[in-house]
């Protein structure tokens, strides 16, 4: 089904839609009338029902982990970190598929015939679990998602994700550096924190000025020398055209935001041992994010770091899409961003 459905290419045309799902969806009611004409046979009725429920979900799942989000059996840091490398799980690999419009719409209206035939004219599954199932909303959120925008995507990301390290938990916030807080609670296993003055300045110009003021009892083993350095890299909707990404060898880190509030934006703090000749080894990231700072126009953020991004479903969806826009630079830096993870190595 879904090699057919890649062939499909033009612009969406409703009028075609259904003709197209029919056509898509060939070999998959090919399957299901060959293999429920044998159950119908052979089970009772409750039997068979259990039997419709269970494939309706596996049906509605298996569309979005194979054609409309291809994914792996990974953790969610290996399938992020998939996702960076733009790769799809689809059997036989390659480059990874993206839907256009036409096919999100030969999808939506697939849909369609495929609830008709598990309701079988009242003789199958009732409409309302057909409707109310959780793998149809999450396929038809997906859908939602695909169509949107990068700068929509980023936004619904920083907007629904709160709890991306150390879920959410042991940020403080004071008045100066010379103040310094407890350490917060929820914190298991501390790897270091990082300490930055977070300057905001909302005004006709959108900036936020951020310094590193240090970087305390980080945890790192190495067999070599140990050379750490900070990223701060600003995310958020309309900043394609704005420098995002900063380290701790540039004099001026000043964000300047898009045209959206700052409860849209968060920075991340990423935590790296500079090595010579091969990639830099993350040894910890943190996140702050601007709507818990906006109305102070200056503080200091203590950010306990975490080893990666923790995600939930939605976030994990976005990166999804997201990583399906090879061509799209902004998406492939959030994508990576986010995958970033410290080695369980460490230095070594």
């Amino acid at each position: 089904m879904a090699e057919m459905l890649y062939q499909i290419k033009g612009t969406p045309n409703h009028s075609t839609a259904e003709a197209d799902a029919d056509a898509t969806l060939r070999p998959l009611m090919e399957f299901l009338d060959g293999n429920l004409s044998i159950f119908a046979d052979i089970c009772e009725k409750t039997v068979l029902k259990r039997i419709l429920k269970d494939l309706w979900k596996i049906v509605l799942s298996s569309l979005e982990k194979t054609i409309v989000l291809p994914q792996s059996n990974d953790s969610l840091g290996a399938q992020l970190l998939t996702a960076a490398k733009g790769l799809s799980s689809l059997k036989g690999g390659g480059e990874a598929k993206t839907l256009t419009p036409k096919q999100c719409i030969i999808i939506d209206a697939g849909l369609e015939t495929i609830k008709q035939y598990f309701h079988a004219g009242g003789n199958g599954l009732k409409k309302a679990f057909v409707e109310k199932s959780p793998e149809l909303a999450s396929l038809r959120y997906a859908l939602s998602l695909y169509s949107q925008s990068t700068d929509a995507l980023i936004k619904t990301f920083v907007t629904t994700q709160h709890a991306q390290v150390h879920d959410g938990m042991g940020i403080r916030i004071t008045g100066s550096e010379k103040i310094r807080p407890d350490r917060g609670p929820g914190i298991e296993k501390p790897i270091g924190e990082a300490v930055l003055q977070v300057d905001m300045m909302l005004g006709k110009e959108r900036k936020v000025s951020v310094r590193v003021i240090a970087v305390n009892d980080m945890k790192w083993q190495t067999s070599g020398m140990f050379r750490p350095f900070v990223d701060i890299s600003m995310v958020g909707p309309f900043l394609a055209d704005k420098k995002r990404k900063f380290t701790t060898k540039s004099k001026n880190n000043c964000c300047v935001l898009g045209k959206e509030s700052p409860d849209c934006y968060e920075l991340q703090v990423t935590v790296k041992d500079y090595c010579f000749g091969r990639a830099d080894r993350v040894v910890g990231v943190a996140v702050v994010q601007l709507r818990d700072v906006a109305d102070r126009k200056s503080c200091v953020c203590w950010c306990p770091l975490g080893p990666r991004v923790h995600t939930d479903e939605t976030g994990l969806t976005v990166m999804r899409i997201l990583s399906q826009r090879p061509a799209d630079e902004v998406a492939k830096e959030v994508v990576k961003l986010k995958s970033e993870t410290r080695p369980l190595e460490e230095g070594r």
